[in-house]
């Protein structure tokens, strides 16, 4: 993995944490939102690993780092497998094309990331 993403990684991590804190102490909506991310993760008709498959190749598409960041750091904590992984951001790599590709290489640097050693 590219130092340059594995820093672009940590300081996405440590501007969520520090965004999180300030908002949910000085804003109802943000509390709302939160609200309903938890909701919208819990198992119901599809899994919460299903789910998160699916926020990960909306991710890639949509090329959002921090989703992507936090999506497979969530998916892997649920037991979701790298092949698993890999497959969700091959999915997102035909709806999208060619950008596609572009957004699953710091996808793949996040699975790296966050693989154990």
């Amino acid at each position: 993995m590219k130092n340059l993403d594995k820093d672009k990684i940590e300081q996405i991590v440590r501007t969520r944490k520090q965004a999180n804190s300030y908002y949910l102490k000085k804003s109802k909506v943000f509390q709302s939102f939160v609200d309903m991310e938890h909701n919208t993760y819990k198992d119901g008709e599809l899994s919460k690993k299903q789910k998160e498959l699916i926020a990960i190749g909306i991710s890639v598409v949509i090329n959002c780092e921090s989703c992507m960041e936090w999506h497979i750091k969530q998916a892997l904590e649920d037991g979701v497998s790298e092949a698993e992984i890999i497959e969700a951001i091959e999915v997102a790599i035909e709806m999208s094309g060619g950008p596609g590709t572009v957004s699953a290489r710091f996808a793949m640097n996040v699975l790296e990331y966050y693989k154990p050693v």
